[in-house]
């Protein structure tokens, strides 16, 4: 998540190199010496203060990707993999430890102003919840996707480290989010850690339905076997089935899917899946609610496999987390801008 805590990528002026304090003399000059350095002393501590980095409360500042400095994921163990609808169920360690910092007061959010996307509406769907998997009995709740029925969410995956799916879709999610809103787009999130579960499939896709986005992306990793590697991009099936009907949007949602697999690959440099996709890093399905119940383009990206630990070095990486978040962004401006 981008915040400031274990996982982050706060950007701190640690090395030292704030104003000096000034010299110590002796004698009848100490006052005239004194009098002379105090404006400046305190002109240099009103400098620091407007370009230094963040307070221990504030969340940290998106920087572009040469600028980022690398974190390591959380130090807990995590039980073994499972796969569920729209994501990983079971994964996820209560040990590992969800983000410390106050979020957001709302998963919504104003456009940035001019700009190529303004007037554009993009949701982002931030996979699971850190909070997830101490509300087991809210997310196993049955709820209907249209071709039957699946949990309502699952708690994601982890690294071998107890770094969270949930935190990792946080934290490029609100990197992403900035991105967009740099690029004049109205951004909403369908939460943002301002919730202590949830929320559901079917609510993540009627989020999106509701604000008339004009792409929406849910953002992901995979909890695969170790050796599998790679990103994917999944698009939805032409489904209709119940309350589910996506033969409106299963030809734009291919065309954005296409778009962001693309651009993320440029960005990031790493591979399509070697183990779903045949090498396209593309990937149809029609058991995922979120895609089903969209009325609007949608896609999920599974970013890499949070399993194997090569993927889980980049996964867990400030710098290489900030490249993910612009290669969906160019993604979705490309697919946007026609």
């Amino acid at each position: 998540m981008s915040y400031v805590g274990p996982d982050s990528d706060g950007f701190f002026d640690g090395d030292g190199d704030g104003p000096r304090r000034p010299r110590r003399f002796s004698g009848g000059r100490l006052t005239v010496t004194l009098a002379a350095l105090v404006p400046t002393a305190l002109a240099g501590w009103l400098i620091w203060q407007v370009v230094g980095g963040p307070g221990e409360n504030e969340p940290a500042k998106t920087l572009p990707a040469a600028s980022q400095s690398s974190t390591a994921g959380a130090d807990t163990a995590s039980p073994s993999p499972s796969k569920s609808d729209d994501g990983k169920k079971g994964d996820a360690s209560p040990s590992a430890t969800p983000s410390k910092s106050k979020p957001p007061a709302s998963s919504s959010s104003k456009p940035a102003g001019s700009g190529p996307l303004k007037g554009k509406v993009v949701v982002i769907d931030p996979g699971h919840n850190p909070g997830n998997f101490r509300h087991t009995a809210e997310i196993n709740r049955l709820v209907d996707i249209g071709t039957n029925r699946k949990e309502c969410d699952t708690t994601g995956t982890s690294t071998n480290a107890g770094y969270t799916e949930a935190q990792f879709t946080l934290d490029v999610s609100r990197r992403l989010r900035t991105l967009l809103q740099q690029q004049g787009a109205t951004v909403e999130l369908t939460q943002n850690g301002d919730r202590s579960w949830g929320p559901c499939v079917d609510e993540r896709a009627r989020i999106g339905n509701k604000a008339h986005a004009d792409a929406v992306i849910s953002v992901h990793a995979d909890g695969s076997a170790a050796g599998n590697r790679g990103f994917h991009v999944i698009l939805p099936a032409s489904v209709k089935s119940g309350s589910a009907d996506t033969t409106a949007i299963a030809g734009p949602s291919r065309n954005l899917g296409e778009r962001v697999a693309g651009n993320f690959l440029r960005a990031t440099g790493s591979a399509p899946s070697n183990y779903i996709g045949d090498g396209t890093g593309l990937d149809v399905r029609k058991d995922l609610g979120g895609l089903n119940l969209s009325t609007v383009p949608k896609v999920f990206i599974e970013c890499g496999n949070m399993r194997d630990a090569k993927d889980a070095a980049l996964l867990t990486n400030g710098a290489w987390r900030q490249k993910a978040a612009q290669g969906m962004s160019d993604g979705i401006v490309s697919f946007l801008r026609g």
